[in-house]
């Protein structure tokens, strides 16, 4: 495997091109599930965890589908990022037609839109904790079209089914993995872990 780039540099491009405190923790969010995922699937999880932190950091700048996620692939890229994460990067982005044909590329699709969805869960909930979040009020959301409809529900309901796994599992897997991190993600709200 390619040398990785040290957390600390990934965190000063992610915040060089990410102004925003929400896109900001939707990275962490993103990394903390990933760093779990690749102790699930056998994979490194340092560079499992700076796939998921990077992976939209040009969005922001380069919100356009035109411009994102090439632009930050060419800035990673040229700052001698590993083709692994360049790639697995790529392939979240389902109109750029990179296949996901890794375990990492894998999981990055299944965990990014769904760590989105589960923030917003989390923030209409009177606790504001992801301590209360449960599999089936996150279902229960997903049908619901008009909460959190930027989140793109045919890529999490897809990524689910190119991981091979069962819905409700993943999504408490997600949910405990974010658990892990919640007062740093902003999702302690006011109730402590039991």
């Amino acid at each position: 495997m390619a040398n990785l780039p040290s957390r600390e540099d990934a965190m000063a491009l992610l915040h060089q091109y990410t102004k925003t405190d929400s896109l900001r923790r939707h990275a962490l969010g993103v990394e903390q599930a990933m760093r779990k995922m690749a102790q699930q699937y056998g994979g490194n999880p340092n560079e499992w965890g700076l796939t998921g932190l990077m992976h939209d950091f040009d969005y922001e700048m380069y919100p356009s589908l035109e411009d994102h996620p090439y632009r930050g692939n060419e800035i990673l890229k040229e700052n001698g990022w590993p083709e692994s994460i360049t790639h697995a990067i790529m392939g979240h982005a389902t109109y750029a037609g990179v296949p996901r044909d890794t375990d990492m590329a894998k999981a990055l699709f299944a965990v990014d839109e769904l760590t989105g969805f589960i923030f917003a869960v989390t923030y209409v909930r009177p606790s504001k904790s992801i301590f209360e979040v449960k599999p089936k009020s996150v279902k229960k959301k997903l049908k619901q079209k008009s909460f959190a409809k930027s989140v793109l529900r045919e890529d999490i309901f897809q990524s689910i089914e190119e991981l091979g796994v069962d819905m409700t599992e993943h999504i408490q897997f997600v949910i405990d993995a974010l658990k892990e991190k919640a007062e740093v993600l902003g999702l302690k709200g006011d109730i402590e872990a039991s």
